[in-house]
């Protein structure tokens, strides 16, 4: 009997620290993503993925389409604990530093997502960009490139050339210096005006998404040209989470949370290139013209887009962001002699 109750007793010892450990993190995660657009639905199976490998420990409370505060503020609302998970567009927080930026969308930098990917995990991007985040609090999980984004037109846009005198519209910011400086006509407007904006002629094009997203939009309904494959903007949205959090975190759920969101976007990446692909398809057999840009033309483009990076690189961690892109970008060939 003595030796019945000291193992009863010895097992319930040894079950006392898998209870204690066993504590629940629920995370209040927003998108500006609808849910059942493609990488809504990548967002769910993340969210599935770190529930099942931590055991449950681990349960997502998700909102799409900006459902708490607007897309930009979503930073902020993590720093200050409304939200716990940021997944949307660093270059959000270019006002806080213009570091951002090149976080965000280095653009006419990069040709795929994987080049993005690279400098982030094997040049020392993710070190650099973690310091950036901790500033203010936050911590940088990772990436997801939704892929290349394309111009859309009523003109042929074959060209650097065709681009003088195009009037498009534009996001704010580094952008419009660059379609400025290359001489097209920029013009700032919301997203959700492109379509009207571009059917009664105010404007001659936009640089609203990728081609699938674009599609979506109507704009083929009253455009016919666009560049394909994209290169001018190739946005990386991130997942950041509040700093103070993620150190809260023993090592076992942080490292679900990375593994799991590397595999998320990669196949995010992934979908999207098919999702572009079979657009791009369907397009041609519509009779809409894709125009493919030369490796002379995106040159000129990507000497262009350089010169604005160096301008609009107005902070210490941003001119050391964009040095460290500008290294790598010449090691892999996409600066440099002969390119």
């Amino acid at each position: 009997m003595k030796n019945a109750i000291a193992i009863g007793t010895l097992s319930a010892c040894l079950a006392l620290p898998v209870g204690a450990q066993a504590q629940e993190y629920t995370l209040r995660i927003q998108s500006l993503f609808a849910e059942a657009s493609l990488p809504g639905q990548n967002l769910l199976q993340f969210y599935d993925d770190i529930e099942v490998m931590s055991g449950g420990r681990i349960k997502v409370e998700p909102f799409f389409s900006s459902a708490v505060v607007k897309s930009p503020e979503t930073f902020d609302a993590v720093i200050n604990g409304i939200l716990d998970g940021d997944t949307t567009q660093p270059s959000y927080q270019v006002g806080k530093d213009t570091a951002f930026q090149f976080v965000g969308d280095p653009m006419g930098g990069y040709d795929t997502p994987w080049q993005m990917y690279a400098w982030l995990y094997e040049a020392g991007g993710l070190e650099m960009a973690r310091e950036l985040y901790a500033e203010y609090g936050m911590f940088l999980v990772g990436w997801w490139v939704h892929g290349p984004e394309s111009l859309s037109s009523s003109k042929p846009l074959a060209s650097v050339e065709d681009l003088k005198g195009w009037k498009f519209r534009s996001p704010p910011g580094m952008e419009t210096d660059i379609f400025a400086n290359l001489g097209a006509s920029p013009v700032v407007m919301d997203f959700t005006e492109i379509f009207t904006a571009m059917e009664s002629g105010v404007i001659d094009g936009a640089d609203a998404s990728n081609l699938s997203v674009n599609k979506s939009l109507g704009i083929y309904d009253v455009v016919d040209h666009a560049t394909y494959p994209g290169f001018h903007s190739m946005p990386a949205d991130h997942f950041a989470m509040r700093l103070e959090q993620w150190e809260s975190f023993p090592d076992d759920i942080k490292r679900i949370i990375e593994v799991a969101w590397e595999k998320l976007s990669f196949r995010d990446s992934l979908s999207g290139e098919v999702a572009i692909a079979m657009t791009a398809n369907e397009l041609r057999e519509a009779g809409k013209t894709l125009h493919a840009w030369s490796l002379e033309d995106r040159k000129a483009f990507r000497e262009g887009a350089v010169k604005a990076w160096d301008t609009y690189a107005d902070s210490d961690r941003a001119k050391a962001i964009v040095a460290s892109q500008k290294d790598f970008m010449t090691q892999i060939g996409l600066i440099g002699v002969g390119q």
